[in-house]
């Protein structure tokens, strides 16, 4: 499949929901071309990437710690292991001008990108949600470098320590309005990272005019219960990495203490 068709294809996944299974569209996330493989080989018509984790593979933290060059060579890695479209997870651009962006995810053979609304500042000085406006600015510009890239406006109003004082309502306002801003300038969905409250998701699903993905973290509501909800994407961060990593430090462990592996 070309990229052409795997972007028209992560485009129409998204406009089916929910699914005969009464799922929203779920997109595991990878982290490296062996990782892909695994879960397109599973049957997903669709994977992401997961800035935390392909990070981590490479040896630095999250938050555009990583060399740019580096993320966009991994990402490249997992389009061309698997033959169906790819989200890869662009962080906060990295400061790229959006044409330049648009063209590294091209290279990368990206079908879609998230685009968080957070703006990294120096090493633990935490996380500062970017301005609305110019947050706006760069996704209209993204899109008018690429018509067809699947654009998913990340929402980091919920992230820890964004908006320290600011009310559950408050909060909800905060992330709705900056949601309907990036739709109206070009985004084709919207990730309120880190929200988890049945009410919260219900009122953000109903109100933003485009599809809604959230992060599934333990306690969330059923894949099936978010679907009823009115999420239409389900992604999973660096979690599947994590609960790999610690399988392998559990069989680590038995090998070191001298026991015989299963493998």
């Amino acid at each position: 499949m070309d990229l052409p068709g795997k972007k028209a294809l992560l485009r129409a996944l998204h406009e089916k929901h929910p699914d005969d299974r009464g799922l929203p569209l779920i997109l595991p996330n990878a982290w490296d071309a062996v990782s892909a493989r695994v879960l397109v080989d599973a049957g997903f018509a669709a994977i992401a990437t997961a800035s935390a984790a392909v990070s981590a593979s490479l040896g630095y933290g999250d938050g555009e710690a990583a060399p740019y060059a580096e993320m966009f060579a991994a990402a490249g890695r997992v389009t061309r292991a698997v033959d169906v479209p790819v989200s890869v997870d662009a962080e906060a651009g990295y400061g790229l001008p959006p044409a330049e962006l648009a063209d590294r995810l091209r290279e990368a053979g990206a079908a879609g990108c998230n685009l968080e609304d957070t703006a990294h500042g120096a090493p633990g000085a935490g996380r500062v949600l970017a301005d609305v406006a110019a947050q706006a600015e760069r996704i209209a510009a993204l899109r008018d470098a690429d018509g067809e890239l699947f654009i998913n406006a990340r929402v980091d109003v919920y992230a820890t320590a964004a908006l320290p004082d600011a009310s559950d309502a408050e909060r909800l306002e905060e992330a709705a309005g900056r949601a309907r801003a990036y739709v109206d300038a070009g985004a084709d969905g919207v990730f309120v990272i880190a929200v988890s409250d049945e009410k919260a998701i219900a009122e953000l699903a109903d109100r933003i005019p485009a599809p809604l993905n959230v992060l599934y973290r333990p306690g969330m509501p059923s894949l099936a219960r978010l679907g009823e909800l009115g999420v239409r994407r389900v992604t999973f961060g660096p979690g599947l990495q994590r609960a790999t990593l610690t399988l392998l430090a559990g069989l680590a462990g038995r090998l070191h203490a001298g026991e015989t592996p299963d493998l």
